[in-house]
């Protein structure tokens, strides 16, 4: 995951050097082949450098992913084709989470491990079919048009109109709601598997209410984002929905009561999915034509970031408390991340005109 956050930072400068097909199939290699080498021994020395090479393959794709989405859609359909991308991400997830335990039961670890070197390197031919860049107009003035007071100037990649950076008033509200957003859905996550062992068939239930809901509320989030013009607006109910589902989890928990356990969890499921949504949408928008490298990057590291952390901070709670307290600091920490979204529009009052 560190390595993951780390290489997202360099990817637009990445985007601008090679294009966005050469960036794909680089973070495609990087995912999948050195996963072939893992069945060879369970060291460490091996583990951990095979970790970080797929940690970076990860952050290559996932930033490069998401700024095609932006580059290849007209704006007005941006948040449909987020929500989309959002659901081709999350249904292998939905599968594989569950079914690749059940191959590791019954195969053994060598077939599952050799699965997850292919699965990248399928990917490759189809990478074929897309633009060597993606190429943002320009007025001839060597300046990307849409800047604007809040993001700067910046001068244009010749060959991508990529600019390298945003001002941080630009990114600092959505950033700090999809980090806060990731951690306690990423904490949840965590958890879930871990309350106990007499309650192994509520948390798999809840995982696969929470990941289904999540894919739901990216696909809604899009499409009430397009066709009724919320783009940007949606953030702060999904919080609460988030929140609600958290704190209705622990009360399940200390309830005894497995049904409301898988309801709180879809709810946060819900809640996060409009979240990822909505702020990635958010990002591409302030940063105009020719930075979505740079917003994809930007909202890629609060999310790996958010999920890391969470995960860390709510095991602690966890171990120390209990896991209903653990669902409670969840739902806390998306109460607090609402103050983020009012800055956000006090900033974006002052700055766009």
């Amino acid at each position: 995951m560190a390595a993951t956050v780390v290489s997202q930072l360099g990817v637009p400068a990445l985007l601008r050097a090679v294009g966005h097909r050469a960036a794909l199939a680089l973070g495609a290699l990087a995912l999948g082949a050195p996963a072939a080498l893992l069945p060879l021994s369970p060291s460490l020395g091996l583990l951990v450098p095979v970790a970080v090479a797929r940690g970076v393959g990860f952050g290559i794709l996932t930033v490069t992913g998401a700024a095609l989405v932006s580059d290849l859609v007209p704006p007005a359909i941006r948040g449909r084709a987020t929500g989309v991308y959002g659901i081709a991400i999350g249904l292998p997830q939905l599968v594989l989470l569950t079914g690749g335990v059940w191959a590791w039961s019954r195969l053994g670890p060598t077939p599952v491990l050799l699965l997850g070197a292919a699965l990248p390197l399928l990917a490759l031919p189809a990478m074929a079919l897309l633009p060597r860049r993606v190429v943002v107009p320009d007025d001839g003035s060597g300046t990307v048009p849409g800047d604007r007071p809040d993001g700067g100037g910046g001068t244009a990649d010749e060959a991508t109109g990529e600019r390298p950076s945003l001002h941080v008033r630009t990114v600092a509200g959505p950033w700090v709601v999809m980090l806060v957003c990731a951690a306690s859905a990423g904490g949840v996550i965590t958890v879930l598997p871990l309350v106990g062992a007499g309650a192994t068939s509520t948390a798999a239930l809840s995982l696969f209410a929470l990941t289904l809901a999540q894919l739901v509320g990216r696909g809604v989030s899009g499409e009430l984002g397009d066709r009724l013009h919320l783009a940007g607006r949606i953030t702060r109910p999904s919080l609460v929905v988030t929140a609600l589902g958290a704190a209705t989890a622990a009360g399940g928990l200390l309830a005894g009561s497995a049904p409301v356990v898988v309801t709180g969890a879809g709810l946060v499921g819900l809640g996060f999915g409009a979240v990822q949504n909505d702020t990635l949408v958010t990002l591409f928008d302030r940063a105009g034509p020719g930075r979505s490298g740079t917003a994809s990057s930007v909202w890629n590291t609060a999310y790996d970031a958010g999920t890391g952390v969470g995960a860390t901070a709510l095991a602690a709670v966890l171990g120390a408390l209990g896991a209903p307290w653990s669902f409670a600091v969840a739902a806390l920490a998306c109460v607090t991340a609402l103050g983020a979204t009012w800055r956000r529009r006090a900033t974006t009052d002052r700055t766009v005109g």
